[in-house]
């Protein structure tokens, strides 16, 4: 294939990228990143339409290298734009303004009008710089569970800068190299060539990066409480079921520490259903304070919650749930002229050697939580230690099931 219908191709290539992620991004406006990527298909199509002109009518005027240099590497500075601003940084295209502005600028310079090789030394450095940028920042980034769909943009990237830098040093070192390896290698079809490539797999992995990243946040959603953000049964029954794996399988100790809040159903009939919510809000936001980082947070009925604690010894677990007590009892609710005080009755209970699930820890954690209840509620009670031997009432049976 010719380098005139490479270019083309290639043309078409950064417009099939500018349209499919401008449709996406007008499906998915919160998605920006999109908009980002649909620019940066634009650029490369401007880029490789100039190119075509250039090859059919022979256009030799400086200002068609200064345009095509400036758009193709807006085009690469539009990909990783993007992928910042997926992940949750600025996209920085003040960078680009001042970059593309130095592109022209060095155009104006004769040695650099006249000479592709003296272009082609001065560009390829911020090229390279900003793919082996847009792999890095995605390499880096901690989530695992988001690092296999940036697999093939972080592979695209290095392959794309490996490329542009052993073609750069082809045409600066050109008189050294020996000239039949030169000669066989059409440079300028073979750049064109990969950029053709470079677009199609972008297209793909800018595709493949926004969906999954979609496909995980309808995971979370479908695992979470809508009003509080805590986790909801079915992640209760996921999560809980590893741990317990994982116990049976080493020596960790694993928790539950279950609490609700006290005369709650006063609070709904007194100040409505929308006080409520906001007191459910303020009692988790209190909770979340008092309970350590890497413990897992559920929401398991109206006004009813459990936490998984693994790892930790029953006196420091107990720690806890008195802290969480504590705090939950020494602030108010301050809501539409209203100040609502709230306590809540906490259950605490460890893995014991008879267990055959998770479910028997989270069963005794809510005969201790229906324990605190029975005697004065705003207390803490563990099971083993408050009430041995003690057996759950209807309520508590109700409460585990």
């Amino acid at each position: 294939m010719d380098a005139f219908t490479l270019t083309v191709a290639s043309a078409l290539a950064g417009t099939i990228m500018c349209c499919s992620m401008g449709l996406l991004y007008l499906a998915s406006s919160r998605r920006v990143c999109l908009f980002d990527w649909a620019l940066a298909g634009l650029f490369f199509a401007l880029n490789m339409i100039l190119g075509a002109c250039a090859l059919k009518y022979g256009l030799k005027h400086f200002l068609v290298p200064a345009f095509g240099n400036m758009f193709y590497i807006a085009g690469h500075y539009g990909v990783l734009a993007g992928l910042r601003r997926h992940l949750g940084l600025g996209p920085r295209w003040d960078i680009l303004a001042v970059l593309a502005s130095a592109v022209f600028c060095a155009h104006l310079v004769p040695a650099v009008q006249a000479s592709v090789v003296c272009r082609v030394a001065l560009f390829t450095p911020a090229i390279v710089l900003i793919n082996l940028s847009a792999a890095w920042l995605l390499w880096r980034h901690p989530a695992r569970e988001t690092r296999l769909s940036f697999l093939p943009m972080i592979v695209l990237e290095l392959f794309f800068l490996a490329q542009q830098s052993l073609r750069a040093l082809l045409i600066v070192y050109g008189e050294r190299i020996d000239p039949a390896f030169v000669a066989g290698h059409d440079l300028q079809t073979w750049g064109t060539l990969f950029v053709l490539v470079f677009l199609s797999v972008a297209t793909m992995s800018c595709a493949l990066i926004v969906t999954h990243d979609q496909a995980l946040a309808l995971k979370r959603a479908s695992l979470t409480d809508v009003l509080t953000g805590w986790l909801n049964r079915r992640a209760l029954h996921d999560i809980a079921t590893r741990a317990f794996r994982r116990t049976r399988r080493g020596s960790e100790a694993i928790h539950f520490i279950t609490f609700d809040i006290d005369y709650f159903k006063s609070i709904n009939d007194r100040y409505g259903h929308g006080v409520g919510d906001a007191a459910i809000c303020h009692v988790t936001r209190l909770a979340a304070n008092a309970l350590r980082g890497n413990d897992a947070l559920f929401r398991i009925g109206g006004e009813e919650f459990a936490v998984l604690v693994s790892g930790s010894s029953l006196p420091h677990v107990r720690g806890i749930a008195g802290r969480l007590r504590e705090l939950v009892a020494a602030s108010k609710l301050d809501i539409d002229g209203h100040q609502v005080r709230m306590t809540v009755s906490v259950g605490v209970a460890a893995l014991g050697a008879g267990d055959g699930k998770w479910e028997d820890i989270l069963r005794r954690a809510d005969e201790a939580l229906y324990h605190a209840k029975q005697h004065g509620r705003n207390r803490v009670s563990v099971h083993g230690v408050d009430l041995p031997g003690w057996q759950a009432g209807p309520r508590a049976q109700a409460m585990a099931g």
